[in-house]
């Protein structure tokens, strides 16, 4: 069975890029072929702020929609985060849906397709990396990141990328892949109170 590789969609807000920079990078990623590709769509998993009455690592989850977003999260092998950068920081709706779950992101490797103006949203992506150590993820150095992403879209919001863009997504996606077989028996074993 191969590994699965969530594509995550971490912007909400109406008008958003980042659903079509995900969609590149998933054709990317499904003809790389050494991940079986999912998107995953925080707009369309809509979690509130989080509203677990139990911390996330007893995973005693009350509401649907943690749920069905932990059933998500649980399926996963390796990740990667399509994100924006908001005030040199992630978005919300990712810190969110990172702090909803805890044993579920664990011994999983991630990384990063950023976008935005000159800085290509790295710094959103050094920022958010502390809080997936703290979910005993291990997030990789190779990353895409898109600086000037409107100049990359064409009339219909539609993404497409330069030369260089491509290059870097395949080589992330070897290293994640690399990763990814190397925690397997970490993810297979029991897992570890906090």
């Amino acid at each position: 069975m191969p590994l699965k590789l969530h594509i995550v969609v971490c912007s909400t807000r109406p008008g958003r890029v980042g659903l079509s920079v995900a969609k590149w990078f998933e054709g990317v990623a499904v003809q790389h072929a050494k991940f079986a590709c999912e998107l995953a769509d925080l707009a369309q998993f809509n979690l509130p702020v989080y509203d677990e009455p139990s911390h996330p690592r007893f995973q005693k989850y009350q509401h649907d929609h943690t749920k069905k977003w932990s059933a998500c999260v649980s399926a996963a092998d390796a990740f990667v985060f399509v994100t924006p950068e908001y005030n040199y920081g992630p978005p919300p709706s990712l810190l969110n849906a990172l702090d909803y779950v805890y044993v579920e992101w664990n011994y999983k490797p991630a990384s990063f397709v950023s976008y935005g103006g000159m800085s290509g949203g790295v710094r959103a992506v050094q920022t958010v990396k502390l809080t997936l150590t703290t979910l005993r993820m291990v997030p990789i150095v190779e990353a895409v990141a898109i600086p000037m992403v409107p100049k990359q879209l064409n009339e219909a919001g539609h993404f497409t990328a330069n030369d260089d863009q491509i290059s870097a997504a395949t080589a992330m996606l070897n290293e994640l892949f690399r990763w990814a077989e190397a925690l397997k028996p970490l993810r297979q074993g029991p897992s570890r109170p906090l």
